[in-house]
């Protein structure tokens, strides 16, 4: 009686894990990272392709990184590393204003973000608005970070990433 518990035992543990696994990776939470994962190989990809000059390959990619970005937003909202890529593929996209709007939305979650500090300076000097392009780059300025340079380079005309 015992040897068949047990054998029972293990076929069933056996199978919620075969059974579990599969359903586990596709709970939201799995969709989630997922498809934010998917969305940043997307962001990549399209910066790699400006620099390159390929306009349309890398605007593929940023309107396919966006939904991707809308889903994970969705399933899994107010994350601030998100709403910062969802401000940063908006603004790509020419969208300054629903860019903005996803940069102030991560910045209430997180006021440090450095990605969304340094993004929506850059916003702020494509939209001619250089006085909150420095306020971004003043809550940059104690982080020893690369956002604070690449800000910086924006604001002073060096380099124009927007």
């Amino acid at each position: 009686m015992r040897k068949i518990i047990l054998t029972l035992s293990i076929m069933i543990l056996i199978t919620s894990n075969v059974f579990g696994a599969g359903s586990s990776s596709s709970s939201s939470s799995g969709d989630t990272k997922s498809n934010y994962d998917q969305a940043v190989k997307f962001i990549k990809s399209a910066k790699k392709n400006e620099d390159k000059g390929k306009k349309n390959k890398a605007k593929s990619d940023y309107e396919k990184a966006l939904k991707l970005l809308i889903k994970s937003n969705k399933k899994n909202p107010n994350k601030a590393d998100t709403l910062n890529y969802l401000g940063f593929t908006s603004r790509k996209l020419g969208d300054f204003e629903k860019g903005e709007k996803f940069y102030l939305q991560g910045l209430a979650i997180n006021p440090k973000h450095r990605g969304i500090n340094e993004y929506l300076g850059e916003l702020y000097v494509a939209t001619n608005r250089h006085n909150l392009a420095v306020e971004r780059l003043e809550v940059l300025k104690s982080c020893n970070c690369e956002e604070y340079d690449q800000l910086k380079a924006v604001i002073a005309g060096e380099k124009s990433k927007y």
